[in-house]
């Protein structure tokens, strides 16, 4: 398959997302991204659940749509550190249709599944009984070349990308400092070489080029059009990983998403959250200045 170039653009994604076959996987293929680069457009936003943690699934999806959010990203516990039982609840209690059901009260798309600590196969089928969609998991380890290391890495992959063909929805792999695989901007650079299919892609996450030292704009630029998901989180102490909150200026994060032809959701993001009621605080301050950037752009 050619590289990523069929993400679904907004229009097609929520389409798709609202006229959902339960039970059934979607199975032709998403629609190819289809503009020019440098196009203005207003991106669709997105909230990841692990930031409303303590809550059920049901009261975060409440609080993530009076903010004006317009998906979720549902997340799955990552370790003991940080746990977020709203992927796992989904699977064994609501299934796909008390998912989209609640989803629906509350008028909110999936944006997809972030599968840290467990495997995109475990939610595979859910997510295509969802109508498809993206799964975000990080790399591996660094053992040698780097070259080496991506190409065993992106070959490991094969049975989940057969599963992404079979329930109509893509892979997405996160960057991460440390001794992570897919971690400075070279790494991207033999990601998007090495990479060849259509379901395989790139899931942005800021904080760590910044710990980096390395430019977010040039990481979104090599990502290209295999860029599937991005996180506006900056590297900045506590309450300050929300955009807008800490000091970060991330207005040309905008442009560069422009160039690129990004048509999917934009993700404000931290870790650690604190309690619900100041989540909401952060989250109403990271929204409205990153749509007053986006009107300034």
């Amino acid at each position: 398959m050619n590289p990523v170039t069929n993400f679904p653009n907004r229009r097609s994604f929520l389409q798709t997302a609202a006229g959902f076959a339960l039970g059934s996987a979607a199975g032709s293929a998403a629609a190819p991204l289809a503009f020019g680069a440098d196009t203005k457009r207003r991106y669709p936003y997105a909230c990841s659940t692990i930031n409303y943690s303590t809550l059920s699934f049901e009261e975060a999806c409440k609080r993530i749509a009076a903010l004006g959010y317009e998906a979720v990203d549902i997340w799955h516990s990552v370790g003991s550190s940080m746990k977020c039982p709203h992927l796992e609840y989904i699977g064994s209690t609501l299934k796909a249709e008390g998912l989209m059901k609640v989803l629906e009260q509350n008028r909110l798309k999936l944006c997809g599944f972030s599968v840290y600590g467990t495997s995109y196969a475990k939610y595979a089928e859910l997510l295509g009984q969802c109508g498809g969609g993206v799964a975000v998991r990080g790399s591996c380890s660094v053992s040698g070349s780097l070259n080496e290391d991506m190409k065993k890495f992106i070959e490991s992959l094969k049975a989940d990308i057969e599963l992404c063909e079979k329930h109509n929805s893509y892979l997405l792999i996160e960057n991460h400092s440390g001794n992570a695989l897919l971690n400075k901007l070279d790494s991207l650079k033999a990601f998007v070489d090495i990479n060849k299919s259509g379901r395989l892609g790139i899931a942005l996450a800021p904080y760590h080029f910044l710990a980096n030292k390395e430019s977010v704009t040039e990481a979104v630029r090599v990502c290209g059009k295999q860029l599937g998901f991005i996180y506006f989180w900056t590297n900045e102490p506590g309450e300050k990983q929300m955009p807008g909150v800490g000091s970060v200026d991330v207005k040309d994060w905008f442009p560069a998403l422009d160039s690129v032809g990004y048509s999917r959701y934009i993700t404000p993001f931290m870790h650690h959250e604190p309690a619900p009621d100041k989540m909401d605080e952060l989250h109403r301050r990271s929204l409205k200045y990153l749509k007053n950037l986006e009107q300034q752009r």
